[in-house]
Formats: structure tokens, sequence, C-alpha cells
């Protein structure tokens, strides 16, 4: 019975747009409601065992945990209830009133123009879901802790407002009611509720019964309906792929099935069981700095935690699954996990198991991993700054776009860069740019295409700063083509023509530029390494890039304006016009466009593009070229 009078609560406004998704049938699958639900109780009831490490009253005398099911044909409810270790007053306004997590408002944006199921279960807000099936939901709950018989009840239609009031309640836990829509009751059929909670729950460790009534006895029992055995004890020849697929969907709350899993038992110096899986898609918020993430941590098949990033680097923080340790103290912490050796062990082991997984699988299935690549490649590029142990391996699994491949997608290995490579050349060649366009069609790369000499495209944002890490392949260093360096004129095999006329032309040209120019360049010499472009600018070999500049502008932090040196293509058309221009006033226009014509190649941009523009029209008026 009610102890008191119900108070009324707004939910937050990013609940009632979730809640409205939910409502319009963001789910496809309206069946997932009851997995969601039921991963709640198994939680509520892993938490109580874990904190009953130290506090063991809080089991109240009753260590046989569950999580109930009944149905009530005549009330139109689906009940679901566990043992578990509740919730007081404020946790259940903090819990079902609001979503207390980061990035909230960008998830909700990424669903207005999609319509994508399989975001909200990421998200973490199943039980949200219930409204898909349910006008109504009772929520009665009691702490662990709480004095006896003292409950809260929470209620709401999820029409924008909840209700909140004491109750008696005997049993600590959390009953969860559902008052079915009409179009929704088939949830009330016995049969229906067991084959969803094979397919979705069988493995989780708590048991899961059923209220079943016995016509010939004519008594009601409650009868379990799950294996309750913890998947990854199990040998993996007793494991079938639906049911790791099955049970990754169950501790993800993904909806599609992971590309690839491994489930390793180890025995030795450390004995642990890992069940690691690669999903098929990446989180919404994989980028989210305050993203959590990490394996579910058990000790002794004991639930510990969740998201304990310890057991594998940043790099890697897509991998979802269970590690179970034999070697680990029960009462372990997270700042316990920071400085423990048998941790920094684990993760060595199980950064390499997930290496050889990637290795497999780039090996084995080509279409899969391309497809892994396209995902979390970009996180994968992180590896070569994060873990120069295994830098060679994962120097191996990075792929790019190339001249060879002609695609922004990128599929190129640096093994097959280097089969691929001509015997006298003596780098591996690469170029930075803002997008594949810019870079594919960048002035740096027109010896490299007359020649056939293949050239990786870079034009992701962490490209830049991963090339500082990315240094050397199979003994070959890597080279930018677009900084000063000899190799790159080694290349040329051209021998300029020696007309004393021409050369004394173009020498008072290199000193007019430099004389014009002054400070903001430098140096100046001609190129031969140019072919329908009259100039570009590099930057020295010891200097940094225009894109690592453009990264730490974009950052906020001030750079000092880099010094190019400025080439001159002297077989163009436009330069052996120029140079035989008499008026000084007039060259030093054209000398200005030169450059500034090369820095908007490389840069993207100028500083003054109305200058720029009110040159080329003056010049364009002025002379007949």
């Amino acid at each position: 019975m009610n102890t008191n009078k119900k108070e009324i609560f707004t939910f937050k406004s990013e609940v009632k747009q979730l809640l409205h998704l939910m409502i319009h049938a963001l789910y496809s699958n309206k069946e997932i409601f009851l997995r969601e639900l039921i991963s709640n109780a198994s939680d509520a009831i892993d938490k109580l065992r874990f904190q009953s490490i130290s506090k063991p009253e809080l089991y109240n005398n009753n260590t046989d945990m569950w999580i109930k099911i009944d149905i009530d044909k005549n009330n139109k409810t689906l009940s679901i209830s566990d043992n578990g270790i509740g919730m007081n007053r404020q946790e259940i306004i903090d819990n079902l009133g609001t979503i207390a997590k980061s990035g909230t408002k960008s998830f909700l944006e990424s669903l207005k123009n999609k319509d994508n199921h399989q975001l909200i279960g990421q998200f973490g807000v199943g039980f949200y879901s219930s409204f898909i099936v349910a006008e109504k939901v009772l929520v009665r709950t009691r702490a662990a802790d709480m004095e006896n018989n003292k409950g809260i009840q929470w209620e709401s239609s999820g029409k924008g407002e909840y209700t909140i009031n004491e109750i008696e309640k005997k049993e600590q836990g959390t009953e969860i009611i559902l008052f079915l829509k009409k179009e929704e009751q088939d949830f009330l059929e016995e049969w229906k509720i067991r084959n969803i909670v094979k397919k979705y729950s069988d493995h989780i460790t708590v048991p899961v019964k059923i209220l079943t009534y016995d016509e010939q006895k004519k008594i009601h029992s409650w009868q379990q309906i799950n294996k309750a055995n913890a998947l990854w004890n199990l040998n993996k020849n007793e494991i079938s792929k639906t049911e790791y697929q099955n049970f990754y969907k169950y501790i993800t709350h993904d909806s599609q099935n992971p590309l690839i899993w491994s489930h390793n038992h180890v025995e030795g110096a450390h004995e642990y069981t890992s069940l690691l899986y690669v999903p098929e898609k990446a989180a919404w918020d994989l980028w989210n700095r305050e993203n959590k993430h990490g394996l579910k941590l058990y000790v002794k098949h004991v639930y510990i935690m969740d998201d304990a990033e310890q057991f594998l680097p940043n790099y890697l923080r897509f991998i979802r699954g269970i590690i179970d340790s034999n070697d680990l103290p029960l009462n372990i912490s997270r700042e316990i996990l920071q400085d423990n050796k048998i941790i920094h062990n684990l993760r060595q082991a199980l950064t390499k198991r997930v290496l050889q997984i990637l290795e497999k699988l780039e090996t084995t299935n080509v279409e899969k991993y391309q497809s892994f690549w396209n995902q979390f490649g970009l996180v994968i590029k992180e590896g070569l700054a994060e873990d120069s142990i295994n830098y060679n391996r994962i120097a191996n699994l990075l792929r790019f776009s190339a001249l060879s491949t002609n695609s922004p997608i990128q599929t190129l290995s640096l093994k097959e860069y280097v089969k691929n490579m001509d015997t006298k050349q003596e780098k591996i060649y690469f170029i930075t740019a803002d997008s594949y366009i810019s870079a594919s069609s960048s002035p740096h790369l027109e010896l490299f295409k007359q020649k056939g000499i293949d050239v990786l495209l870079l034009s992701d944002r962490i490209d830049e700063w991963m090339m500082n890490y990315l240094t050397e392949f199979q003994g070959k260093k890597l080279q930018s083509i677009s900084k000063n360096d000899e190799s790159l004129n080694h290349l040329i095999n051209k021998t300029p023509l020696k007309d004393n006329k021409i050369e004394e032309k173009i020498t008072l040209f290199i000193d007019k530029i430099k004389t014009i120019l002054k400070d903001q360049i430098k140096d100046v010499r001609l190129t031969y390494r140019l072919i329908d472009t009259p100039s570009i600018v590099l930057t020295d070999s010891n200097e940094m890039t225009t894109q690592m500049s453009k990264l730490f502008s974009a950052a906020g932090q001030k750079v000092p304006p880099i010094k190019y040196i400025f080439e001159i293509n002297p077989e163009h058309k436009l330069i052996k016009k120029i140079i035989n221009i008499k008026d000084d006033k007039n060259i030093q226009e054209w000398i200005y466009l030169l450059f500034e014509q090369a820095l908007l190649t490389e840069r993207g941009s100028l500083e003054n593009t109305n200058q720029f523009i009110n040159r080329i029209n003056t010049l364009l008026i002025k002379n007949k070229i």
C-alpha cells in the first residue's frame, strides 16, 4: 500500500525526445525490450554480488539470486523482477528520469536523419524500450541497504511525466510491470517469452524463471527457462555460432552480429579466460573522449565491473567482451587496476591476442578485413604512437589510398607497396592533404605520375600526426614528397639544357624573386620534377609541414609562419614568357602571383584572397599572355 502522496516529475528534454523515438517504432525488432530488461536485472544482481564481498549483510540472508517473469493475462501485464541491488529514491530519479551520459545531444541529433534502431542499444538506454510495447510502466524497487519494507514506486505512460511515491516492499530488488498496448498482447504468450529468453539471455549467469501453471496438478510454480551458465566457461566445442552472436548482443546491446570473435582459455603464469569481439560497425560515440569502453571484468566467475579499460590500449577501444581472471583479488578496484603487475601482463597478452585476430582476418578474408578497416582504421592508426612494442604488427595492418589504387577507399598495405617498388626506389613516398581530391591532384605528384612511381595519398586528419611515428617499414624510410629531400632529386634523370642566354635570364629571374619575396621564403631554386605546373612551394626537411601547421592552428595553438622553399619550373611556358618581361613592376606582379598560386595549392587558402583575385584581373587586362 502507498505510504505517501505521489510526487510528479517532468522528464529531461533528452528523455522526452528518446521516448518519442522509441514509441514510434525506432526498434524494428520489438522483442529486444525483454532482452534489455533482463540485462538490467542481471546487472543489478551482479552489482549486489560485488558489493556483498565487503558487505555480506546486503544479501539479507538470501543468496539465491533470480530473475522472474510473470504473465498476467487478466490484467494484460508482463512483470520482470529481480532480487538484486535495487534503487533508492534518488537513484530511481537519476536512472529513470534523465540520461546521465555525455554526448546525449549529439546522439539524438544523429537519429533525426536516420531510421537507425541499432544506435539505441549502443547508447545503453534499454529501459526506455519498455514503452515500445507498454502504454504504462510501473517500477517497484527497494535498495538492498534500505529499511525493511520501505520501497519506491515509479510510474509513467512515457508522455513527458513520471510519478514517484513510497510504498511497502518486503523484498529487496526491482519489479518492472508493463501494461501492454492492445496490439502488443502476443507478449503475454508463455511460449513467446520462453523463445525470446532462450534467444537472447540463455547464457547469463542468473537463473531466469517464469511462473507457469500445471494443468494436471492445478498449481503454479517457478520454472527456470535459461541455462544460467556463463558462456565463456563452456568448452568452445559446446558453443554454436548463434550462441556466440547472441551473447555478444546481450553484453553490448548491439542489434548486429559481431564481425569476428576469439574465445581463449590460458593457463600458465596467469590463468584467465577471454572472449573478445570485433564489432561490425563503429559505435556512434567512438570518438567521444569521455566514452566509456573496455571489457567486462570477472574474477573467479564473479562479476566485478563493466568498462575495465585497463586491459587493452586506447587504440583497441572498439573491442568488446569479457575477461575472467583467477589471479586477481575479488576486492580489486579501478585504482588498483592502474598499477597492478598482473593487469600489465594481461594487457600485453590481450593486446597481442587482438592483433592476432586482425592479422588472421587480414590474411584469410580480405573483404571482411576491408569492412573492418573502413570502420576502425582511424583508431588503429593511433596505435603507432601508443604501442611501440607492436609497431611492426600495427604497420602491417594499415591500409592506404595511393596513386596505384586510384580510389579514396584505403586498400593498399605497406607490404604491397614495398613489393611493387622499383629496385632503384630508395623510399616509400607519401603526401598529406585535407582531402583525397587535394592529395591526388597535387602538383607534387607530377613527376611520380610520369615515371609510374606509387605515392601514398593521406587525407585523414590523423595522418599527419601518424606519420611522425610511421617513419620506416621493412627497412624503407617513408618520405613526404612535399618536403625537401635528396632522394627526390635522384628520381630526375634529366639534364637541363645548356643555353647560356636562357640560363642567364633564369638566374636573373631567381635573383629578382629572392629580392621581392625576401623574408617570406627560405630559398628559391629551379626544379625539374614539375611538368604541368609553373611553380610549387615545399618545406625544408627539418621543418613543420603545412598539414601539421593546420592541425596546431585548428587546436587553437599559435604556430610560426612557415618559410617555404619556392621552386620554379624553367620549362613551363608561363615561366619562359615571364622571364622576358622587361617592366619591373609587371614582373613583380607576376612573381607575387606565382608565389600566391603555389601557396594556395599547398595550403588551400590565402591570407588575402581579394588581393590575389585583383592581381589576376590586373594581369589579365595588362598582358596578352
